[in-house]
């Protein structure tokens, strides 16, 4: 890493650092020196991507000062961050976290598990369910019959078949936020989505803001297209956005795109509320940022008393600042890779002139079948049918997990499809490593940080539940107490950490 993308206070440090004093150590584990103590505890925030990585770092007598202890004890840990690779400084410019190099970073998505392989291993690896039937099959059978018109035509609808087009509006004018289907392009799921507005704004070298921890698949679209990804640590737990690191980040690093998951975030299933996505949209426009809010998981509210807050683009209906992306994937079915884009009519225009490039359009016959579920109420009927069996999983998954491995940390959201998981101190890629060998397949937390966070979390999806649930917790158990036994990964990168 060059040089820092986004700066560290010295009370926001110490702040970060007090909140591990509450961690127990473990049996007959010695107090380290100082400075020790101080290295690891700055260590363990970049692993775990509270502090991101290409942060500058307070200096040296300024962080002294908000921690009550001589420079020569921060003096030391630096250095010693620096000898291990989690820091690198140079003359004039100060000192940045870094990861060092052989660390498992997150260089691949997350792939689908090849069919033949569901046999033999539990893939606990894509947040995706099976298709909600019958709805399916009604759905290309509907678009089957209204195909006709369409074969006798050319087939290439770059802005979307004007009927989608419409009716997607239409659902975003009933939600409160006036939208004509000038403001609407249909692709080929949210990724073409995300894809085309990287290149639109982005270009290569520029800087994307995105949450940390963020999902995986789409960060890596992000490196691939050039970007510089300038990562924004969430808040605790479930309590969304952490808006005064978004302004600093938006202010100092002005990136040209902040992208979000306002609704169930992918991995934390975090919910932001009202108050923080004006807060945040008012933060974009000011710093001229275009805000990209992915409302992929927006229908996928699990608990009957959860009361969803405005879309992130009420607060900008004329789609000036906010880009919005939606998609059929996460709330019908994985296989229907229909997207769509809501933003004011020029930004559209602009997004279907440089389609040409790409991919010309989206496949007919699933916009079809994606028109009729809405035209019908399918839509809504095969929704709740989700919900229904991601909230069971859910359930079954939570209770499996706090049985076998109770040192585990989580919050359980209250919708999406994914739970954020601290493994008890435990490396990440480590149990991704060994859950291969014991027939389940996990992502670690790397996979959904910038530069190797989030060394010490796991994602786990809802797809899952009953006997099969409890079986994938048992195999992941089995996986902790070889990542324990030092069965995997012996003099690897990836590490046990010591809290």
């Amino acid at each position: 890493m060059a040089q820092w993308t986004s700066a560290v206070g010295a009370a926001q440090l110490a702040r970060l650092l007090g909140s591990q004093q509450d961690r127990p150590a473990g049996p007959g584990t010695r107090r380290p020196p100082a400075y020790r103590a101080l290295a690891d505890g700055i260590r363990l925030l970049v692993l775990e991507g509270r502090v991101p990585v290409a942060a500058r770092l307070p200096a040296e007598r300024e962080l002294a000062l908000a921690l009550s202890v001589s420079r020569t004890t921060v003096a030391a840990a630096y250095e010693a961050l620096r000898a291990e690779g989690f820091l690198e400084s140079r003359r004039g410019a100060g000192s940045w976290t870094a990861v060092p190099a052989g660390n498992p970073l997150p260089a691949r998505g997350l792939e689908p598990l090849p069919p033949e392989a569901l046999g033999s291993m539990i893939d606990l690896g894509c947040a995706a369910l099976p298709a909600p039937e019958p709805w399916l099959t009604r759905a290309v059978q509907g678009a089957l019959e209204e195909l006709p018109p369409y074969a006798h035509t050319h087939g290439d609808y770059p802005a979307g078949l004007p009927a989608l087009r419409s009716m997607i509006a239409d659902r975003y004018t009933a939600r409160g936020i006036p939208t004509m289907p000038e403001q609407i392009m249909v692709t080929t799921g949210a990724m073409g989505a995300i894809d085309a507005i990287c290149h639109l704004f982005g270009g290569r070298g520029e800087r994307i803001a995105v949450e940390s921890p963020s999902y995986a698949n789409i960060l890596q679209l992000m490196r691939e297209a050039g970007a510089r990804l300038v990562p924004v640590a969430m808040a605790e737990g479930l309590a969304g956005w952490d808006l005064d690191r978004w302004r600093q980040v938006l202010r100092e690093a002005a990136p040209r795109i902040a992208y979000v998951v306002a609704d169930f975030h992918n991995p934390t299933g975090a919910l932001a509320d009202d108050d923080q996505r004006r807060r945040l949209v008012d933060a974009a426009r000011s710093a001229g940022t275009v805000l990209v809010a992915d409302e992929t998981m927006s229908e996928l509210w699990l608990d009957d008393d959860v009361e969803m807050p405005r879309p992130v683009c009420a607060f900008d209906p004329a789609g000036s600042t906010v880009v919005t992306v939606g998609s059929a994937s996460k709330a019908f079915w994985a296989g229907m890779r229909i997207g769509w884009v809501r933003a004011a009519p020029d930004v559209i225009r602009s997004l279907v002139a440089a389609r040409a490039y790409a991919d010309l359009g989206t496949p007919v016959l699933e916009q079809l079948a994606v028109n009729w579920l809405f035209s019908t109420g399918g839509w809504e009927q095969a929704v709740q049918v989700r919900r229904e069996q991601a909230r069971e999983n859910r359930d079954e998954l939570v209770a499996a997990v706090r049985r076998e491995l109770p040192d585990w940390e989580f919050e359980v959201p209250r919708g999406g499809l994914t739970l954020w998981v601290r493994t008890g101190g435990l490396s990440g890629s480590r149990l991704a490593e060994a859950g291969e060998r014991v027939g389940v397949r996990v992502p670690s937390g790397p996979r959904f940080g910038v530069d190797g966070a989030f060394e010490g979390y796991v994602r786990l999806p809802f797809t899952v539940g009953g006997a099969v649930a409890e079986e994938a917790a048992v195999r992941l158990a089995a996986a902790a107490r070889l990542v324990e036994n030092g069965g995997v990964g012996a003099g690897e990168a990836p590490r046990t950490f010591v809290a």
